[in-house]
């Protein structure tokens, strides 16, 4: 059969065959059968990249063309927590179940083991002084690492009983340290050890004046990420409860932060459910100067598995496909837009045009 141009027109199963052909060709290739993506940088990506998906529109002010995604790092078990130290010009994260810390510089690349033993760590930042803080799984407590190398512990237990595993942190502007205990590292040898919980699950805010610890909220199931919002007027929390109970919501809750030191009208701010993708959860999370949220999701496979971009209104605008799970993930380097995210056994990065609403 011929067109009216009289050039031989494609036969249907031709035409479908092509039609198959572009549909995989613009699918993420954590959903491609074949030529899997080469992660060791031999072989380079072709610009843009196909693992870093605008769902919205809005999106594309945030996604750079020529920037692909790039594995820095392999070799850990459990790759959580981490941080960015703008005056050192380096990332810190944490290798749970090796109960080590990694350093990776920005200068030229450089890993290396920062701290071990490490308590089992999970959660970093930083303070408004530089100064490190950590979640410690194994020693159920909030540290901090002094400039002369001195450990300060921060929290270690809340109205007489210990706590059962800290796991993740923020800071406040006014000195306030607010981390979550969702008990993790109190459930297995792997990453801590096995403890019985005497506190139900619930986020903490430790006053930088006096060190009172309060408790400002457990209505969730595990409270795991934290963020604030830009201007602090909000606090965003993961509930990974699911994890261990199926009736558990896979969600992001907000509060409202009152008086800089309490939480109230908790609601929900996203179900990480994505219909027709996967129903995994949300683990760490940080904002943008924009206000909208970032967020590891896995534990739902490919196609689903890496980084959530939601809008400040909620709306799902923005997908980084990952080939492992991530956990947590926060903004670096010099100019705050790289990407860092702490997925299973790897760290990777990922240049964007979005920057950094906090410190770390």
């Amino acid at each position: 059969m011929k067109t009216d141009s009289g050039s031989p027109q494609p036969s249907l199963s031709r035409r479908r065959w092509l039609a198959s052909s572009v549909a995989a060709a613009l699918a993420p290739s954590a959903l491609r059968a074949q030529a899997p993506r080469d992660w060791s940088g031999h072989s380079p990506i072709r610009y843009p990249d196909p693992d870093v998906v605008a769902l919205d529109p809005s999106f594309d002010k945030y996604r750079i063309k020529n920037a692909v995604i790039e594995r820095l790092a392999t070799g850990m078990r459990w790759a959580e927590g981490p941080a960015w130290n703008g005056a050192g010009g380096y990332l810190v994260w944490s290798d749970i179940p090796n109960n080590r810390q990694m350093r990776w510089l920005e200068e030229d690349g450089h890993v290396s083991v920062l701290r071990r033993p490490a308590g089992n760590s999970n959660g970093n930042t930083f303070d408004f002084h530089g100064r490190q803080l950590s979640c410690e799984h194994l020693n159920r407590r909030v540290v901090r690492y002094e400039q002369t190398g001195a450990v300060t512990v921060i929290a270690d237990h809340f109205e007489g009983k210990p706590f059962n595993a800290p796991n993740d942190i923020v800071v406040h502007p006014d000195g306030g340290i607010w981390f979550s205990d969702p008990g993790y590292g109190s459930l297995s040898l792997y990453e801590g050890a096995p403890h019985p919980f005497e506190l139900k699950e619930a986020v903490y805010r430790v006053d930088a004046a006096t060190g009172a610890i309060a408790k400002v909220a457990d209505d969730l199931y595990k409270p795991n990420g934290l963020c604030f919002s830009p201007d602090y007027k909000l606090l965003y929390i993961c509930d990974t409860g699911a994890t261990h109970n199926p009736a558990a919501p896979k969600v992001i809750r907000v509060y409202d932060v009152v008086n800089q030191t309490s939480l109230r009208n908790g609601r929900l701010f996203v179900s990480t459910v994505w219909p027709g993708k996967g129903d995994g959860l949300a683990d760490g999370i940080r904002a943008d100067t924009d206000g909208n949220i970032w967020a590891g999701c896995g534990w739902s496979g490919p196609g689903y598995d890496g980084v959530h971009v939601f809008s400040p209104a909620g709306q799902r605008i923005g997908a980084i496909f990952l080939p492992e799970i991530p956990a947590n993930l926060c903004f670096g380097g010099t100019r705050r837009n790289r990407l860092f995210i702490a997925a299973s056994q790897s760290l990777y990065s990922l240049y964007v045009e979005a920057t950094a609403a906090h410190i770390a």
